[in-house]
């Protein structure tokens, strides 16, 4: 897989899973910060001392290594100061022992992780959702700067147009100075340029933030992202109204 990535200027980390397992003490409880729709987020610490997030994807039997390698690509080649910074990946192919009708047999395992930048601020659905967690305008007005900077960079900023198709206040992590960073980019695909792009396939991003036109047609275009960014945008004004 790594000679896939040769073309990038900055190639990430290949982890073994036994290291991961060695700084999450073998994927703990206490290490877990996070779950989502893709995976668990566990937290580690580098032999470096930098802190990471790790997220062990779900076993998903529709993601293959096209789509994983596919991924990993689209992280590596979106470098920007709002676009949460890859650290490495890991990806492992094992055997198990699982009971299938009262008998025991070895199956075939496949486990994926992406390992981030760890952002101690967390993700900015806390603080719209939390009263206890409220914003200051200049703060919030940082955020919606920072992501609409990020955007543009995913849009714009490359030779190739890259589409999050999964923008929403729980993919979007805020630093210890409250620096957003786009994050999760399991839907992310790439474009060569700006056109229509129509999909049958359903993601199980929130409703709320889907554009009509993916709704009603599955039609996807650079428009999908701006929608939701103004649903993000409304939702955090809305606290000042």
């Amino acid at each position: 897989m790594a000679s896939k990535l040769q073309h990038m200027s900055v190639i990430p980390r290949e982890f073994t899973l036994q290291y991961l397992e060695q700084i999450t003490d073998n994927f703990s409880e206490g290490h877990i910060i996070g779950r989502g729709e893709h995976g668990v987020v566990y937290k580690g610490v580098l032999d470096n001392g930098e802190e990471i997030a790790l997220k062990k994807l779900y076993h998903m039997p529709e993601l293959d290594d096209t789509q994983f390698r596919n991924e990993l690509n689209n992280l590596v080649r979106a470098r920007h100061q709002n676009i949460i910074r890859l650290i490495g990946y890991c990806c492992n192919i094992g055997h198990k022992r699982v009971k299938h009708d009262d008998e025991y047999t070895s199956a075939v395992v496949e486990e994926r992780f992406l390992c981030f930048e760890y952002l101690q601020g967390g993700s900015l659905d806390k603080y719209i959702s939390d009263e206890s967690c409220a914003l200051d305008w200049l703060t919030c007005f940082k955020i919606i700067k920072g992501v609409c900077e990020g955007l543009n960079y995913l849009h714009n900023g490359t030779n190739d147009h890259i589409f999050h198709l999964d923008l929403k206040p729980s993919n979007i992590l805020l630093d210890k100075n409250m620096m957003p960073k786009i994050g999760d980019f399991g839907y992310s695909r790439l474009f060569p340029s700006a056109q229509t792009y129509v999909t049958t396939e359903a993601t199980e991003q929130t409703r709320g933030y889907k554009p009509p036109e993916y709704i009603n047609k599955g039609e996807t275009t650079s428009k999908f992202d701006i929608f939701s960014l103004g649903v993000i945008i409304i939702e955090i004004i809305a606290r000042y109204i």
